[in-house]
């Protein structure tokens, strides 16, 4: 679904991206862990097409989208779920959810609004509040089900549950459950190393912009000292 090899960017003359390479196949839970500032954030935005790659390729489904604006990233299936959650303030909940709605690739079992609110009953309670006035854990619902209503084909979470209250981080990893259950891909930005090993096939951890170690839970398992020492828990 998403291939990631050699990634090199930069912002200006600060280079931020030495070296990233990352997959997530078909139906995958992967993670992308390491400390603050070690390049996470930069690499999705790279992805996305929000920065622009000074090396390296990005192939989405077999396709070359290594310079690809932003829309036809989210036009191609990846839905973003940002850091600091970024849903529209003045608008309802239920206004996030429908924005961008679409479902270009006529999934047997779309995600609509009635969808999102069986996954996530809280949003159906707020659907006509502003969005500004719910709660953190409830913004973060909100984005992942605003998300969701575009039909990703690859959904991206950035640090997924960070600053949540820990009965909140519980349902969003019982969602991810759940979606990984159905089959999603999934590309997840996260520190929980106990929760994520539990969920996720495969782990990779980024250090100073270089991807420095992956593996499946059993690697993550015998190298849990190293990769604990990379993500600084």
């Amino acid at each position: 679904m998403l291939r990631v090899e050699g990634l090199q960017a930069a912002y200006g003359a600060s280079q931020a991206l030495f070296d990233v390479s990352l997959h997530v196949g078909e139906g995958a839970f992967v993670t992308l862990m390491g400390r603050n500032g070690m390049g996470k954030t930069t690499t999705i935005r790279t992805i996305m097409g929000l920065l622009s790659a000074r090396a390296g390729r990005v192939t989405l489904a077999g396709r070359d989208v290594t310079r690809a604006a932003p829309e036809i990233v989210a036009r191609l299936g990846v839905g973003l779920v940002p850091e600091g959650r970024q849903i529209f303030p003045t608008l309802t909940v239920r206004e996030n959810l429908v924005a961008t709605a679409a479902d270009r690739f006529g999934r047997k079992d779309p995600w609509t609004l009635a969808r999102v609110v069986a996954l996530f009953p809280r949003l159906g309670e707020r659907a006509g509040q502003s969005a500004s006035t719910l709660s953190g854990g409830e913004q973060q619902m909100l984005a992942i089900g605003r998300a969701l209503m575009t039909n990703p084909r690859l959904l991206i979470l950035d640090e997924a549950t960070e600053g949540l209250a820990p009965v909140i981080r519980a349902e969003i990893w019982a969602c991810l459950e759940k979606l990984k259950a159905e089959g999603q891909s999934i590309l997840v930005v996260d520190k929980n190393v106990g929760v994520l090993r539990r969920l996720a096939d495969r782990h990779f951890v980024i250090e100073k912009g270089r991807t420095v170690w992956s593996g499946d839970g059993a690697a993550l398992d015998r190298d849990r000292e190293k990769v604990n020492g990379w993500v600084g828990l």
